[in-house]
C-alpha cells in the first residue's frame, strides 16, 4: 500500500500541536481532544506513521489543524512574515546602494551582537578589533568571480555529500560510526568499512544514500533535493529575473520539479498549489512544517547573484521562501542569502558575513536569539563537541530534528568555530547532528565562497565528485559544477 509521506492529517497533527506551542499558540485543548480520541503522536523521523489512520481520525486531523490555524499567537508582533513588517523591526538593515553606514552615522551591527566578531582562535583575518563591520551594498557590487561561485557549488555539494550517510542518526550514532573508523574529529567522508557489524545494526546509515555517499560508493554527486533547489532557483531567474514573484517560482516548481522529489513544507505547498490554493496561502494551509529547513536550503542563488547587496539578496530569498515557510522558516533563508551575498564579495571574514546576515532576521524573534547564542557558544569553547552539546541541551527536547532553528544556530556556530576554513566548517556543521546534509550543504557554500577557488578546496573532498551532478530538474542532469559557476555568474551580472 502506498503510504505517502509529510500530506496525511493525522501525520500533521502531532506536528503542528508542536509548532503552535514555539509559535506563541496555545494548543492544549486541542491537543487533549486528539488524544482522547486516540491520535498518535507524530512520527519521529518518518513522514508517515506506520499504519493509516481511520477514517473518524482522519477528518478529525483536518478539523483541528484548522482549529489550530485560527489560534491567537503571543509572538506576532516580534516575528511578521510580510518583508515591510520585517524590514521595519530590523534597525540596521542593510543600506541601499550608494549610501554608507557613516554617512547614516549608523553601525551595521544588529542590536546585542557588538562583541560577536573576531575569531575566537588567531585564524583568519580581523579578531574582534579587526573584523570589519558589516557591509553594505557599494555604489557598483561586482559580481562574484566564476572560480568563486565553483567552488560554492562544490562546496554545497561536499557538505550535502558529506552528511547524506548519516541524516536522521542520533548525535551518539554519528560519533560512534565516525571513531569506529578514526575519522573523528571527522575529516572527511565516512565509510563503512571497518565499522563493526553490531553498531552498523543500531546505528544504520541512511538507507537511501549509503550505495551513493560513503566513501567507497562515490561516484559523482548524487542527486539530493539541497542541489535540486538551487538548481530551481537558477531557473526562476534565467526565466523571470531578479523580479520574480513568489508565484513565478510556484510556476517553475510546477513545471520542472517532480512532486516526489518534494519532502515536508515544499510536499504540502505543492500539494496546496493543485488544491487550487495561492502562494502565500500554500505556506499556511495544514502546512506544520512551515518553520523546518526548506526554504534555507533554497537562499544560496539569491546570495551568489547579489554580492554585496545583502539586502536584495535577502528580499529575494523572502519571495522565494513564502511559498512554503513562514516567520522563522523565512527568516532562516533571508539570513543565509545575506551572509552569501557578504561572503560572494571576498572582501569580508566569516564573521562579518554572520553579523551582516542577523541584520535582516527581526532580532526578537527565535531565529536571531538562537543564532545569537549559538555564536557566543562557539567564542566561548574551544572544544566543538562541548558546543554541539549545548546546542542539543537548549534545542533538542523541543524542536524536530529538521526545524530551522536549530539547525541555522548550528550552521552559525560552525561557521564561527571554524573560522570560515573549509574542512572545519562542513565537518562541523555536519558532526552536529540534525538535518546533516543541509548544514554541511551551507556550510560549505558559504566557507566555498570564502575559499575563492576549486583549487584551494582539499582534492580529498572536490575529486570524488568528477565534477557532475545528477538530478532529475530536466536540463541539469549530469552538469558539471563549472557550467553551473558560468549559468550563475551571467545571472549575477544580468541587470
Amino acid at each position: 500500500m502506498l503510504r505517502l509521506t509529510w500530506v496525511q492529517p493525522e501525520d500533521l497533527i502531532g506536528h503542528e500541536l508542536r509548532q503552535a506551542a514555539q509559535d506563541g499558540r496555545e494548543p492544549s485543548a486541542v491537543a487533549a481532544r486528539w488524544r482522547a480520541a486516540g491520535g498518535a503522536e507524530a512520527p519521529l523521523t518518518a513522514g508517515a506513521s506506520p499504519t493509516p489512520a481511520s477514517s473518524y481520525l482522519r477528518l478529525l486531523a483536518s478539523d483541528l489543524l484548522d482549529e489550530l490555524a485560527d489560534l491567537p499567537s503571543t509572538l506576532t508582533d516580534d516575528e511578521p512574515n510580510g518583508l515591510a513588517a520585517i524590514r521595519s523591526l530590523c534597525p540596521d538593515w542593510p543600506y541601499a546602494a550608494g549610501s554608507t553606514a557613516a554617512d547614516r552615522g549608523q553601525s551595521c551591527l544588529p542590536q546585542g551582537v557588538e562583541g560577536l566578531g573576531g575569531t575566537p582562535r588567531g585564524e583568519g583575518e580581523g579578531g574582534r578589533e579587526g573584523t570589519p563591520r558589516a557591509p553594505g551594498r557599494a555604489t557598483a557590487p561586482r559580481a562574484s568571480h566564476p572560480a568563486a561561485l565553483e567552488a560554492a557549488w562544490l562546496g554545497r555539494a561536499v557538505g550535502c555529500l558529506l552528511g547524506k550517510p548519516v541524516e536522521k542518526l542520533p548525535l551518539t550514532g554519528i560519533r560512534r560510526l565516525a571513531r569506529a573508523t578514526g575519522n573523528w574529529p571527522l575529516g572527511t567522508y565516512f565509510t563503512a568499512r571497518g565499522v563493526p557489524e553490531d553498531l552498523v545494526t543500531r546505528y544504520p546509515w541512511n538507507r537511501r544514500s549509503a550505495t551513493t555517499s560513503l566513501a567507497e560508493n562515490i561516484d559523482g554527486m548524487p542527486e539530493d533535493d539541497d542541489l535540486n533547489y538551487p538548481l530551481l532557483a537558477l531557473l526562476v531567474l534565467r526565466r523571470h529575473g531578479r523580479a520574480f514573484t513568489t508565484t513565478d517560482v510556484a510556476r517553475v516548481w510546477l513545471d520542472e520539479l517532480p512532486a516526489g522529489r518534494t519532502f515536508t513544507a515544499e510536499r504540502v505547498a505543492y500539494r496546496n498549489l493543485l488544491s487550487g490554493l495561492e502562494p502565500p496561502r500554500t505556506a499556511h494551509h495544514h502546512n506544520p512544517f512551515r518553520e523546518w529547513i526548506g526554504a534555507l536550503i533554497r537562499a544560496d542563488v539569491h546570495g551568489w547573484t547579489n554580492p554585496g547587496d545583502p539586502a536584495a539578496a535577502a528580499e529575494q530569498a523572502h519571495r522565494d521562501a513564502t511559498l512554503t515557510h513562514t516567520a522563522n522558516g523565512v527568516y532562516a533563508a533571508m539570513f543565509t542569502a545575506a551572509v552569501i551575498a557578504v561572503a560572494a564579495t571576498g572582501d569580508h571574514d566569516v564573521h562579518a558575513c554572520l553579523r551582516t546576515g542577523l541584520t535582516v532576521v527581526p532580532p526578537r524573534s527565535r531565529l536571531a536569539r538562537a543564532v545569537r547564542h549559538a555564536i557566543r557558544l562557539a567564542h566561548e569553547h574551544a572544544d566543538f563537541d562541548t558546543v554541539v552539546d549545548l546546542l542539543h541541551d537548549t534545542h533538542a527536547g523541543t524542536h524536530h530534528w529538521v526545524h530551522a532553528v536549530p539547525n541555522t544556530a548550528l550552521i552559525a556556530a560552525a561557521l564561527t568555530h571554524a573560522g570560515g576554513d573549509f574542512t572545519g566548517s562542513v565537518c562541523r556543521a555536519v558532526s552536529g547532528g540534525w538535518d546533516t546534509d543541509s548544514n554541511g550543504a551551507t556550510a560549505g557554500s558559504v566557507a566555498g565562497l570564502l575559499a575563492g577557488s576549486p583549487r584551494a578546496l582539499p582534492g580529498r573532498w572536490t575529486a570524488p565528485l568528477k565534477n557532475r551532478l545528477a538530478t532529475s530538474v530536466a536540463g541539469f542532469d549530469g552538469s558539471g559544477f563549472d557550467t553551473l559557476a558560468r549559468l550563475t555568474h551571467l545571472e549575477a551580472t544580468r541587470p
